[in-house]
């Protein structure tokens, strides 16, 4: 029971990062706050990866990150410039979107997720399965009547194609995570997952901040360095609770994407957004669907 636990909290940790996230990025600069926020996960993973390499901490502990080959770091690099593309898009839009329309947006990846492996893997549907990806679209396609009525069309707006196009990159990861994770340790895929964000973003974020006619200025707010160590607690949570033998990765996925459901509802309170109610409802579509997608 201990990893549903886990997952719970994982769960929660992801939730709230969201929220942070929409915080942060209040009339202020993207890429910076993008960069800032990832120097913070990178802060806690350097030492780790010191201390292991000097055999301060020993094989077999939960914070040991294993020395891999140098095939093993490009698969990470790889996934790590799949991952920043994935947020740069994200960041946009939530910076441009109601969180209360960004977030449901983004509770749809495992349905691209699953239709990448289809296609990539393979693999096949049952009939329960195609009944829950079928109410997924329908209330994702329904999700756009409630956006009209805040002036956000979903045709044309190009934040939500942004989140759009964050959401596929997210679920492009997850594929590729698939057989990252059954290759290389996962405190090894996570810990120099973030320092290489680091190394991609440094000199992308410098050329374009320095191209820019009229950049805007970085707005300092707490909210920034706790991005990065939230999505931390949520992902060493979320790693650590697949590591039991009695998981079952359709439940952990699915209790996970509980996470929108933190983001929808402290969102909404704390920017004080509209049309919540019926929101609301189209997003519990959502997430039946996922549930049943996930379950069958």
């Amino acid at each position: 029971m201990i990893w549903l636990f886990l997952t719970l909290f994982s769960a929660v940790f992801l939730g709230i990062y969201e929220v942070i996230k929409k915080h942060a990025l209040k009339d202020n600069a993207v890429w910076l706050v993008l960069l800032y926020s990832t120097f913070s996960s990178s802060v806690v993973f350097l030492p780790l990866i010191i201390l292991s390499a000097s055999g301060a901490i020993e094989a077999g502990s939960y914070l040991y990150v294993p020395i891999i080959s140098l095939q093993e770091h490009l698969l990470i690099l790889t996934k790590t410039l799949i991952v920043l593309t994935s947020w740069v898009f994200s960041y946009f839009s939530l910076k441009n979107l109601p969180i209360t329309i960004a977030s449901p947006i983004r509770a749809t990846a495992p349905v691209w997720t699953l239709m990448g492996a289809l296609v990539i893997y393979s693999e096949r549907l049952s009939v329960v399965q195609w009944i829950g990806l079928v109410i997924t679209l329908f209330f994702f396609f329904m999700f756009s009547t409630a956006g009209r009525k805040e002036g956000i069309s979903f045709r044309h707006n190009k934040w939500v194609w942004f989140a759009v196009m964050g959401t596929l990159f997210a679920s492009a990861s997850a594929l590729f995570d698939k057989f990252l994770i059954q290759t290389i340790d996962r405190m090894a895929v996570q810990a120099f997952f973030s320092v290489y964000q680091i190394v991609l973003l440094l000199p992308v974020v410098f050329v374009i901040r320095k191209t820019m006619a009229n950049p805007l200025p970085l707005i300092w707010r707490w909210s920034i360095p706790l991005i990065g160590l939230f999505l931390v607690i949520a992902d060493y949570l979320y790693f650590f609770a697949l590591d039991f033998p009695e998981a079952l990765i359709s439940v952990v996925s699915t209790l996970r994407r509980g996470s929108v459901v933190v983001a929808f509802f402290f969102g909404a309170m704390l920017f004080h957004e509209v049309n919540i109610g019926r929101k609301g409802i189209l997003l519990a579509g959502i997430l039946i669907g996922i549930i049943i997608l996930m379950m069958g």
